[in-house]
């Protein structure tokens, strides 16, 4: 499901500069063009535009592209074989509702399917793939795709007689697909009309509660990440139709050289842009999180924590990914990140009562590239008072965590409790440990030389996880190497997985997160590749 926001960063920065440097206010008679005549412009504005609009690619095909991503994470064989299957069966389940709606539109509360395709925002309508359907959006595309993965996880292997063999593998799961997608679609032809009504009816509620709704959306959004529903709760607002119909990101870009000409406060052309407001926890409060961790640890470890405070501080800071950070003191101080969620929902209402608006959810690099850089020429002053309050709020979260560690006696990290043994070493001793140093720089531990430091991180994991006969199924998100166990008293402690190079576990029940960081794909790789190797062997 996350993989589609990654590529937001670049798609965003394409955006930003494609935005700025077609906007004839900002750039003046270089960017001249005329707005009946596409080609009646200056080169300049030619090729920017081009640019631009490719840019927008990812916006534009966000359901397309989250219903495609999904089985690389769900899919537990053949994912790229999966991706196929549900891009062909997403496809079909929108024919099949496209020529429902044509025929019986009326029988589903649905009069206004003959609207011109070119104005199907705002009618409950969209256009998937050059498709007239409804407009479900990406929770539409998830649905559909997670229908499709269970298909291909239960009939990809099925056996058939051998002169029925070309039906077998991809084929019959499109097959038993193109079946089930017609009870599908008419199930969404009865059933999400009245969703969009409800939609509409969340939207008309947060509108009306205002910078309170906003400071109550930034504090569950932050409150539900160890339950991992925080994307859920976003997800209809920024890429769906929750707040604004085609999601606030899609609505923001298309509107980017609109608000680039005026003058006009952000806040006022799209007070909608509001609910993206999860960065400035991210951007202020996390240093003010580091620096307290970093002022509280004992003397003799604040080098050492300083090495893991620096990387993931900015990685929440830059790109807007404020997990590995904020997983480091969930589980063992959870009154801490309570206060966190607070102060964000708070710093979310400070800045929206300023008047600082527009798509503030992923990290500095996005923020620059859709709101500073394009909407700087006449725009500034609406952000400077930003700086300002968040480097303020940046000594709010220092002073109130260091006060809450020190009174509270919280292990966070630089004051665990550790006990180790001293005793005087021989230079035989040294140069092992020497030698274990090098190849800890390199990603390795003793012994590990010449393996890749996922192969062995994936190993770790492995073991401490009770080995791979005690595996069920493994996942990953953005973050976390999401594993399902047979035995949970076979796991290991969060201790142990800290030691082995992560940021922790999360256990729930049999459900197992293990926090690696932005390189768990490459981590799940090699873990996946672990477990076949186990099942050869056995």
């Amino acid at each position: 499901m996350f993989t589609p926001v990654l590529l937001f960063a670049f798609a965003g920065v394409i955006i930003g500069f494609g935005t700025l440097f077609t906007t004839e206010v900002i750039m003046g008679p270089l960017a001249y063009h005329s707005a009946t005549d596409p080609s009646d412009c200056t080169l300049w504005y030619g090729i920017w535009n081009m640019l631009l609009q490719g840019g927008w690619t990812v916006f534009n095909q966000l359901p397309l592209l989250f219903a495609v991503a999904l089985p690389i994470g769900l899919a537990k064989k053949q994912n790229a074989r999966c991706c196929m299957e549900v891009l062909v069966g997403y496809l079909t389940f929108n024919y099949f509702i496209s020529t429902i709606l044509s025929q019986w539109g009326p029988v589903f509360g649905v009069t206004n399917f003959d609207v011109d395709p070119s104005t199907v925002q705002g009618s409950g309508l969209a256009m998937v793939a050059s498709i007239k359907t409804l407009d479900m959006g990406m929770i539409g595309a998830l649905i559909i795709a997670g229908v499709i993965i269970y298909l291909h996880n239960h009939f990809f292997d099925f056996e058939l007689p051998e002169w029925l063999g070309v039906f077998s593998g991809s084929t019959f799961v499109y097959a038993v697909t193109f079946f089930v997608m017609i009870p599908c679609a008419f199930i969404a032809c009865l059933i999400w009309p009245h969703v969009q009504d409800g939609m509409r009816a969340f939207q008309v509620f947060l509108q009306n509660a205002g910078v309170i709704g906003v400071g109550i959306f930034a504090f569950l959004e932050r409150a539900l990440i160890p339950f991992g529903l925080h994307h859920l709760l976003y997800s209809p607002f920024y890429y769906d139709n929750a707040a604004v119909s085609g999601g606030i990101y899609a609505a923001f870009a298309k509107k980017l050289p609109e608000i680039a000409a005026s003058t006009d406060p952000i806040k006022t052309m799209a007070p909608w842009a509001a609910w993206t407001c999860s960065s400035w926890s991210k951007i202020f409060g996390c240093p003010g999180i580091a620096l307290a961790f970093y002022f509280t640890a004992k003397p003799e470890r604040k080098q050492e924590l300083l090495g893991l405070l620096i990387p993931i501080t900015l990685t929440a800071i830059l790109c807007g990914v404020s997990e590995p950070l904020e997983f480091t003191f969930l589980f063992i101080a959870p009154l801490l990140f309570v206060v966190h969620a607070v102060l964000a929902g708070i710093l979310a209402m400070c800045m929206n009562l300023l008047g600082v608006v527009g798509v503030f959810s992923g990290g500095l690099i996005e923020m620059s590239s859709l709101n500073f850089i394009p909407l700087a020429a006449n725009h500034w002053k609406e952000y400077l008072p930003a700086l300002f309050v968040g480097l303020a709020f940046t000594g709010i979260w220092f002073v109130v965590f260091r006060f809450l560690i020190l009174k509270l006696n919280l292990k966070t990290p630089g004051r665990e409790d550790i006990d180790e043994d001293i005793h005087f070493g021989s230079k035989a001793e040294y140069r092992e440990k020497k030698k274990g140093e090098k190849n800890a720089k390199a990603g390795v531990a003793a012994g590990d030389a010449g393996k890749n430091q996922y192969a062995v991180k994936a190993e770790k994991c492995l073991e401490l996880l009770g080995g791979p006969d005690n595996i069920t199924d493994v996942t990953n998100c953005v973050t976390r190497l999401r594993v399902t166990v047979k035995d949970e008293s076979k796991v290991a402690d969060d201790d142990a997985f800290k030691k082995a190079g992560t940021s922790g576990i999360s256990k729930n029940g049999k459900a197992m997160q293990v926090i690696i960081g932005l390189k768990v794909p490459r981590v799940r790789e090699e873990f996946d590749q672990l477990l076949d190797d186990s099942v050869v062997k056995n």
